[in-house]
């Protein structure tokens, strides 16, 4: 059945008697109201308060900016208070940039009748932000606006609830943007909406004009700049020189009202005169109709008159789309010809590797661009193409969203996972993320404050991230088709970090272990989520020889460990075995073991390898507590670490250092210490539905080691000469390392003071997973805490950038609750609970929905697409 057809009939069937419904929506909005209602709904307080999965209120609004748009297509940001800032739509983060839009409201009549549609502005703005010392000049602050105001996120939608004693209305404010999983399309749009919905709680009949007011933010400098009349709304349009086509870009913004009238060009003049004349035509409560000028509009009105009698509501839709299709990003250094020619299957001439590519683009399309273009510029050739696609599917992607929303909401997980998760899911639509023309997923780790942090999809930290193979399987796998190509040289050594636009790279630093071998364990995790066999036939030789480098780089000796210096997630090398790394080596040969039993490989080596590894791992590499790292720099193949330095980043050892040395060994190492990270290579199994690599016993000693010793209710006396912003004071969380048995080094690893939303997350789930909850869940409720709004940005995970991407660690929550977790291979559905009953979420594939846990019944509801089930196994138990 289409989903477009969800309102007429809700189909539910039981399948093969395993407890098994599908339902084509779950909650149907509710169109007199204006929401679809949630379980347990609270009445919104305006009190200074927020609790896990709640409203925020009061001082818990400062920092909230909540992004709205699309997967690598850019974003703006809604506040805590309603209103517009981080507009990111030139395909780099702008932090501070606030564009000047605003709604407002007048009622005729009434003393204080006219007022941005926002509520109060936070303190920090008034002296915070770059340049406050002048006054913040031409800002919006100072105009009358609503007295309190409440927010909640339901992602990929949020509601904010106005109130004034002035406003006998009731005036609710929803923003959102397209977010469909197993649609990456539509969900990479470069749209946003902003609902406006208004009931009259007097007894008078009000007429009001509402009215959406923005400053010409697309200006730049070269080329011409125009205001366009487009129907029911304008285009902020900006047009380039031939040299700087990047700057080229428009911004259209328009109503569902057919009686709204535009004033296109705002009065121009110096000082603040553009938005003193346009507060006044607002304030007089005037429709004022003007016409585009050629060029220097200033700004620009949109102005709906309306009339409530008592009771009456009506909602008002501003619906945003951009289209900037260039970029001046250019990140990365090309393969030499000798690298290109070395590759097998490429040919120089294109300058592109034969790679399969799932997304059915032949790879050589990308190599047309000198510069990165958008996605959406290879399905849009103009910018009222984008917002006629956006207006003629407004309503099946809102209600195909809403069937997320409500699908994910449904769970009945504890309060502080479900924020965690979904305050994360924002990292998709940040610019933290980009999707090239060819439709393949790049990213940055994070956002600076106007670049991306830390370029090419970073496969050390994208280890991480768990959300997007569930959510859009797709996407993920063409990070892996990357790596193992364009990122992979003809010996197996891989880049870490892949070029932009995608294209072969110059190998030309180390490879990363943890990044190298965490990828081989994620085809093998896309291999099951997918369950395309040939897709992972034909990268599979590209894996060989990735692992084949690994071994003959890292463990030439074959003794199943990491024993050369091997780079990290730390920006250093380890010297010598350690449980972090030999984790990951575990987990990627029994990846490749199970691929090679499938295709019938002989894999006697890596059998051999595994065995080896496994016991000394459990053997030499661990204290009775916890596993840890025995420092070797000598009698190795590498050069000795004072020449290893200058190639990478520990940098040049000053004369102290070479004492250092002498005394304690390399730089940057844990040696001794209890490692939060420290068996990371048993949680990777288990989000790539891998067995248990290491004693299971011993992980969990591990992991109850690093909760004693490394979790802090308060950090205020914890000395963190490194990046202490994290988290710091009377704040809590986990530390990336203690060496609670002696033995710190005077230099230990560069950032093993740190507190790093991700590691927590990663700790949190996989103690949750091995049966300890209460002790996962104190770790989020310490993380979550100092996320909650008034100091830092709920829906903003920093580590080194905003948005980071190792915070979608998160996700992994869902599955080390429940132990829910899909097979497509063999079409099983495994759920292993430590939570007693429950509802959560379920994405694959083909589609999502619900799975239940009811005395021991197990249920599957699924909400869209469709998930094929033969079998569920609870607790190791066919059912």
């Amino acid at each position: 059945m289409k989903q477009s057809n969800r309102r007429s009939f809700i189909k539910q069937a039981a399948i093969s008697g395993l407890g098994i419904t599908t339902a084509p929506g779950l909650l149907l909005r509710d169109e007199r109201t204006h929401s679809s209602k949630l379980p347990h709904e609270k009445k919104e307080s305006f009190n200074d308060e927020h609790t896990f999965n709640g409203a925020y209120s009061g001082s818990y609004l400062n920092r909230i900016a909540f992004p709205v748009g699309g997967i690598g297509a850019g974003m703006f940001c809604i506040e805590g208070s309603g209103a517009i800032s981080h507009v990111s739509v030139r395909h780099r983060p702008q932090m501070f940039n606030e564009p000047g839009q605003f709604a407002a409201l007048y009622i005729k009549g009434l003393r204080n009748g006219a007022k941005v549609l926002e509520g109060p502005v936070p303190d920090w703005k008034k002296y915070g932000l770059p340049g406050a010392g002048n006054g913040e000049g031409g800002t919006n602050y100072g105009l009358p606006r609503f007295s309190y105001a409440a927010f909640e996120a339901r992602f990929p939608y949020c509601d904010i609830n106005l109130h004034d004693k002035d406003i006998p209305l009731t005036v609710k404010i929803t923003g959102w943007s397209p977010f469909i999983p197993t649609d990456p399309d539509n969900s990479s749009l470069p749209a946003g909406a902003i609902e406006y919905y208004f009931e009259n709680k007097s007894h008078d009949t009000l007429e009001a004009v509402f009215s959406y007011n923005t400053r010409n933010f697309m200006k730049q400098n070269g080329g011409r700049n125009s205001i366009q009349k487009i129907t029911n709304g304008l285009v902020l349009s900006q047009s380039a020189p031939e040299d700087k086509p990047w700057i080229a870009g428009d911004f259209a913004l328009f109503t569902d009202q057919d009686n709204t009238v535009g004033d296109y060009c705002w009065f121009r003049g110096g000082w603040w005169d553009p938005l003193t004349v346009a507060w006044e035509a607002i304030k007089k409560g005037e429709v004022k109709e003007r016409e585009p000028a050629k060029e220097n509009a200033p700004g620009a009105s949109l102005f709906v008159p309306f009339r409530l009698k008592p009771g009456e509501k009506k909602t008002i839709r501003i619906m945003m789309a951009w289209y900037v299709p260039d970029s001046d990003l250019r990140i990365g250094n090309d393969a030499t010809a000798a690298e290109l020619k070395a590759k097998v299957g490429c040919d120089p001439a294109s300058g592109c590797c034969s790679s399969p590519n799932s997304l059915g683009i032949p790879v050589d399309d990308q190599y047309k661009y000198p510069k990165y273009k958008p996605w959406y510029s290879s399905k849009f050739r103009h910018i009222q193409e984008v917002a006629d696609y956006w207006k003629n599917n407004y309503h099946d992607l809102y209600e195909k969203s809403m069937i997320f929303r409500d699908t994910f909401y449904a769970s009945t997980l504890p309060a502080e996972v479900m924020e965690a998760v979904a305050a994360n899911l924002s990292i998709i639509k940040s610019p933290t993320v980009l999707r090239q023309a060819d439709g393949r997923l790049w990213a940055f780790e994070g956002c600076s404050d106007n670049d991306g942090c830390c370029y090419g999809s970073c496969t050390h930290v994208w280890n991480y991230a768990q959300a997007i193979p569930h959510l859009f399987p797709s996407l993920e796998r063409s990070l892996r088709e990357t790596e193992f190509c364009e990122n992979q040289s003809a010996d197996g050594h891989q880049m870490f970090r892949a070029d932009l636009p995608i294209r072969p790279v110059h190998n030309d630093f180390y490879a990363a272990a943890d990044g190298q071998l965490g990828g081989i364990m994620k085809v093998y995790r896309e291999w099951h989520i997918s369950g395309n066999n040939e897709w992972m036939k034909k990268l599979f030789p590209m894996v060989k020889k990735s692992l084949d480098y690994c071994i003959e780089t890292w463990d030439p000796q074959h003794q199943g460990v990491l024993k050369e210096p091997h780079h990290n997630t730390y920006d250093i090398e380890f010297w010598g075995p350690d449980g972090m790394c030999t984790g990951f080596y575990l987990g990627a040969l029994t990846a490749f073991i199970k691929m090679g039993e499938f295709l019938k490989q002989d894999i006697s080596l890596y059998s051999e390898l595994y065995s080896k590894g496994k016991y000394f791992i459990e053997n030499e590499l661990f204290n009775g507590e916890y596993f840890f790292q025995k420092i070797e720099y000598k009698d190795l193949k590498a050069a000795n670490p004072v020449q290893e330095a200058e190639k990478s980043f520990v940098g040049k050892y000053s004369p102290e250092a070479l004492e250092l040395l002498k005394k304690e060994g390399p730089k940057y190492q844990y040696g001794t210490g209890c490692l939060s990270d420290g068996i990371i290579g048993a949680w990777m199994s288990a989000m790539c539905l891998l067995d248990d690599p290491v004693n299971r016993e011993k992980t969990l000693s591990h992991l109850l080691s690093v909760y004693k010793y490394n979790f802090k209710n308060n950090l205020s006396e914890h000395a963190n000469p490194q990046r202490p912003a994290y988290a710091l004071g009377d704040e809590g969380g986990l530390l990336l390392c203690t060496w609670p048995k002696g033995g710190k080094l005077e230099l230990p690893f560069v950032y093993s003071d740190e507190v790093w939303t991700g590691i927590e997350y990663e700790v949190a789930s996989h103690l949750m997973w091995m049966g300890k909850a209460e002790e996962g869940l104190e770790i989020v409720r310490a993380c979550r805490k100092r996320y909650n709004g008034r100091i830092r940005n709920p829906f903003d995970e920093y580590e080194c950038g905003n948005w980071y991407a190792r915070a979608m660690s998160s996700y992994a929550m869902l599955q080390g609750l429940t132990g829910v977790k899909y097979d497509s291979l063999n079409q099983t559905l495994y759920i292993d609970s430590h939570i007693g009953d429950f509802t959560t979420f379920l994405s694959t594939e083909t589609g999502f929905g619900n799975v239940s846990l009811k005395s021991g019944k197990p249920f599957l509801k699924v909400t869209y697409g469709h998930i094929e089930v033969k079998k569920m196994i609870i607790n190791g138990k066919e059912v």
